[in-house]
């Protein structure tokens, strides 16, 4: 087992030391000594340490009730604890800034997007508010620098079927396959080769509108997987030019309704 770990995590954590310590166990909990033979077709479980948070800002709040609350999230900043960033989300930053143990996000934004982002205060309200995004009833608008096609100057409807693998950092389009992926793109403004387009999703999938619009020929500016991987997705970099603008719906539980814009800024470069 001492090989099949430093194989498998070359670099990643310090195997010898951690089997010294027992940090490896089998999936009954018991620990993993150094020596231990192989044995194919088994599961090795081990916690690795996140690294420890500078203090961190306070996120910026732009509205507060008593069923939810919004924030402006910043790029490089996880929804939700995953991998190593644990203390670095959201959710838990959230949570200690306002003393909502029980705050839980209605939908999620992936790490290297910006924006506007809700959170449901008591679990009460949970299921209504996040039954908006899973019905598509919450209208979203998102901003993007890429380069500048004129041809989109018009809104233009764009349908695909979009599937991400386990395993790939990137989603692909399948050909001739049933849409399940559909954007309105719009280019809005532009300065020299590169454009600010407004982005309509009416679905959902991981990566949707940075796959269509790479596939247009306009990759957003600062994406580290389209067209090619660039870099590892989770180290620090250029930020990605794509934010969550604007976040609509009527209120599942009073009817009012309700609409939010966000002020992250998008740096031309």
């Amino acid at each position: 087992m001492d090989a099949f770990l430093r194989d498998r995590l070359p670099g990643r954590v310090p195997v010898d030391a951690w089997l010294a310590e027992g940090r490896f166990v089998d999936a009954a909990g018991h620990p993993i000594a150094p020596g231990t033979p192989y044995t194919s077709a088994t599961f090795v479980w081990f916690h690795k340490d996140p690294p420890e948070d500078p203090e961190p800002d306070d996120l910026a709040v732009l509205h507060r009730d008593d069923r939810i609350v919004v924030v402006d999230k910043p790029h490089l900043l996880a929804t939700i604890p995953r991998g190593e960033h644990v203390n670095s989300s959201a959710l838990v930053k959230l949570r200690r800034q306002l003393g909502l143990p029980d705050l839980a996000p209605a939908h999620r934004l992936d790490r290297l997007t910006a924006g506007i982002l809700l959170f449901t205060v008591r679990r009460e309200h949970r299921a209504a508010y996040q039954g908006l995004f899973a019905e598509r009833r919450a209208a979203k608008t998102y901003e993007a620098l890429a380069a500048a096609l004129p041809a989109l100057a018009a809104p233009t409807v764009v349908e695909s079927h979009i599937v991400k693998r386990r395993g790939s950092l990137q989603a692909v389009e399948v050909p001739d396959a049933e849409p399940n992926a559909r954007t309105v793109v719009t280019l809005v403004e532009s300065r020299g080769d590169v454009g600010r387009y407004r982005l309509e999703p009416t679905t959902g999938r991981t990566h949707q509108l940075r796959v269509h619009l790479n596939g247009l020929g306009a990759p957003i500016i600062g994406d580290p997987l389209y067209p090619v991987v660039t870099e590892p997705p989770e180290e620090p970099g250029p930020p990605l030019r794509l934010v969550a603008r604007t976040l609509a719906f009527t209120d599942p539980l009073d009817g009012d309704a309700r609409e939010f814009t966000s002020r992250a800024p998008l740096d031309w470069p």
